[in-house]
Parts: C-alpha cells; sequence; structure tokens
C-alpha cells in the first residue's frame, strides 16, 4: 500500500503511485504499500479538496437519500461478480475468528460479525454463474458521503520484484533486514532512521534475510512492504512486513517537489525511480530524507497477504482506512483508469488491507498484481472518484 501524491496519511505509508513504504503499523502488514500515494505526497489530499472534504461513511438511517439500489450503479450488471467473489471468500476465514456479537465499523454501520458468518456460509453454496445474485441479495450498498455528496480518491499499489541472492557477494551488497532483536517498544522511542541503518550502526543487530543488487530498487521494496525476491538460481522468495522503526514517513515525491526536481503534477512512481536513477549522486540522500525503514520476513504463499491476513487478490483487493471500513466488506469502487480520455473503472473489490497513506473513509488503494503492467497502474493511479459500501441487508432494508 503509498502515498506519493497527497499527504502521506499515515505511520505506514502506503500509497499508490509512488507507494509508502510506510504501510505498516505495528501490526502486521504483508502487502505492497499503496505506491503513488506514499511516493508522493505532492497532490491534493483528498480529504482536503473542495470535492471530498474529510469524507466519511453515511450511516444508513441518516443519509437513505443517498442509499442506491443495486441497479443505480453505474457498471454494476457489467462487472465481473464471480471475481469479486472469489476474493470475498478468502476474508470469510477472518471473519469466522470473531465473536458473532462483534459489532464491525463505526457504530456498527456494517453490522456484526454474526451477520458476516451467515453470508460466508451462503457464500459457499454459490458458483460464478449466481454471483451477482449472491451479492444483491445479501447486501445492501450504502455510499460513502462527504458533505452530502458522494466521495472517493483511488491510488494503487503492486508487489514489486527484485534481483537477490542469500550470501553477500558481487553485486549483492544491500541488505534486506529481518526485525532487531532490539527494536523494542516504537511508541515509547523511535529506533534507528534510515540514514543510519543505511551507513552500518547495524552491527549484527537483525538477521539479513537476502542481499540485493540495487539500492533504488530495496527503497521502493520499503515503500511497497511486500514483495518478490528473484534469487539468481531462477528460484522466487517471497516477504513481507515484519515491523518497522517506528519513525514517520516521508514521501520522497514531495521532497524531490520542494527542491525544484520535479513538478507536482510530474510525480509518479516511474518518474521518481527516473530521477533518482539520473542523479546517483544524490539518490542515497534523498532517499535518507525519509527516515522510515521497514524490516522484513520471509512470507510463503500464493502471493502478499494484507492487514486482514488473507492472501490479496489483484485488482479486487483494496486498502482502506480500518477506521471508518471494517476488513473484509465489499466495497464498489467508481472511478477512471490513469489513461488518456479517463476511461471508467467500475468494479466490486474487498476491503482487505491497510496503509498509513490511506486515511479517510473515501481513500481507497487498488491491490494490481506484480509485473510491469501492475507497476504501471500502480504508478500513475492518483484517481479521484466515489466508494459504496456493501453491508448486510437486513429485514425492510
Amino acid at each position: 500500500m503509498w502515498s506519493i501524491f497527497g499527504p502521506s496519511r499515515a505511520t505506514r505509508a502506503r500509497a499508490t503511485p509512488t507507494g509508502c513504504s510506510s504501510r505498516p503499523r505495528a501490526r502486521r502488514f504483508d502487502a505492497a504499500l499503496a505506491l503513488t500515494a506514499a511516493l508522493a505526497a505532492c497532490a491534493p489530499d483528498p480529504s482536503t479538496t473542495p470535492s471530498a472534504p474529510n469524507p466519511a461513511v453515511s450511516r444508513p438511517a441518516a443519509s437513505v437519500a443517498s442509499v442506491p439500489v443495486f441497479q443505480g450503479l453505474e457498471g454494476w450488471v457489467a462487472d465481473d461478480h464471480a471475481a469479486a467473489l472469489a476474493a470475498f471468500r478468502r476474508s470469510c476465514g477472518a471473519f469466522a475468528k470473531l465473536p458473532a456479537d462483534r459489532a464491525l465499523g463505526p457504530d456498527g454501520v456494517a453490522g456484526r460479525a454474526g451477520e458476516w458468518h451467515a453470508i460466508c456460509a451462503a457464500s459457499e453454496r454459490v458458483d460464478g454463474t449466481g454471483a451477482r445474485a449472491f451479492f444483491e441479495t445479501w447486501f445492501k450498498p450504502h455510499r460513502v458521503m462527504a458533505e452530502g455528496r458522494p466521495a472517493g480518491f483511488f491510488t494503487g499499489y503492486f508487489e514489486p520484484a527484485v534481483n537477490g541472492a542469500r550470501q553477500r557477494g558481487g553485486r549483492y551488497t544491500v541488505p534486506l533486514y529481518g526485525r532487531p532483536g532490539d527494536l523494542g517498544d516504537m511508541r515509547a522511542r523511535p529506533y534507528l532512521d534510515r540514514a543510519a541503518i543505511e551507513t552500518g550502526t547495524m552491527g549484527g543487530k537483525a538477521p539479513v534475510l537476502f542481499w540485493l543488487d540495487d539500492a533504488i530498487d530495496a527503497f521502493f521494496l520499503h515503500v511497497q512492504g511486500s514483495g518478490q525476491v528473484r534469487l539468481h538460481d531462477g528460484k522466487v522468495a517471497r516477504v513481507g512486513y515484519a515491523a518497522d522503526n517506528g519513525h514517520r514517513y516521508v514521501p520522497i515525491g514531495r521532497v524531490l517537489v520542494e527542491r525544484g526536481a520535479l513538478k507536482a503534477e510530474e510525480v509518479s512512481l516511474q518518474s521518481i525511480r527516473a530521477w533518482l536513477r539520473a542523479n546517483p549522486s544524490q539518490a542515497a540522500e534523498v532517499m535518507r530524507a525519509n527516515p522510515r525503514y521497514i524490516f522484513f520476513r520471509a512470507v510463503d504463499g500464493e502471493g502478499p497477504v494484507g492487514s486482514a491476513g488473507v492472501a490479496l487478490t489483484p485488482g479486487r483487493s483494496l486498502a482502506v482506512d480500518p477506521a471508518h471500513v471494517p476488513m473484509g466488506v465489499p466495497v464498489w469502487i467508481d472511478t477512471t483508469w490513469p489513461a488518456p480520455g479517463a476511461p471508467a473503472l467500475r468494479r466490486l473489490v474487498i476491503a482487505q488491507d491497510t496503509g498509513a497513506a490511506i486515511k479517510g473513509a473515501g481513500r481507497g488503494d487498488v491491490f494490481w498484481g506484480a509485473g510491469a503492467e501492475a507497476e504501471h497502474w500502480a504508478g500513475h493511479m492518483k484517481q479521484p472518484g466515489a466508494a459504496v459500501l456493501l453491508v448486510p441487508a437486513r429485514p425492510g432494508s
């Protein structure tokens, strides 16, 4: 999950186009960070722009006029509901661990866990052709509102891949550290900052999981919070967030804008990476302007794991602010692709991750998967739009 374009909003840092490895909080965070939002933090903050000031979830009882029927959601019928259902089912294991009377979301906006237990049980009896009917039967949509208007701002993140080796040697000189034994409680006092760690003060305090061949790639891996390590023998290992050093995330996209190196409208993962490559004598100092540092752990499984503890689904998992949107809740997003002509991007996604830069009820960070295409969308996405929460349907609702 990172924020390239708007002020980094969290301690965890996940921002879309540029990613801000700040996603992780003190708790587990295996997903990649929202690249754009985190790196740049230069674009207007969706929570302060006139179009979506401090978005807050509308309470069903208070905002009936703003609650649409499913057929009122443009693009709803054309979506691939089977893909959304498959992603949703991954969250059912997490719901199963909650006591039935646990209220979900602010003021219980998403009902109680017991309702989700029943919904999950019903989902197991549905095949792909019945996916749309499943969502329309078991849920009711509620728009996320800000000052009486639909609100939403979306960035993206992806799973980066870096080159590495298990032993130091040759071009493999950049350490990827595991959790230090003396990390302690970051709430009491932050650990060593990025500059101190990278200039050799670790002194064996943390295990080295892998040695990477590129400091810039390593930095972006930190921004994303998780990723793949491609070993020289052809094998691929995965790493995820284990802990951080407790320092505030500083988006280097904003640093470059403040120095006049980039224009705010130019900031993206790609433009930041290009500047660092073109200015090797300044790259380390600029990256160290972000004191936040991520420590990793080895991750097994089919893909990156989000804060909800489930594997993320490319194009169907969303990082949200858990203070407003509970993990596992389906969210309909209505926004645009970051492409010429801004074609519509409307689909059902599932809240399965969080991020430091993801703050506010209408904030979302779409996980795009791994590879060049995923990196492209994650690196450029900073789109206004609207979000609709799907909450359990109740009799008479």
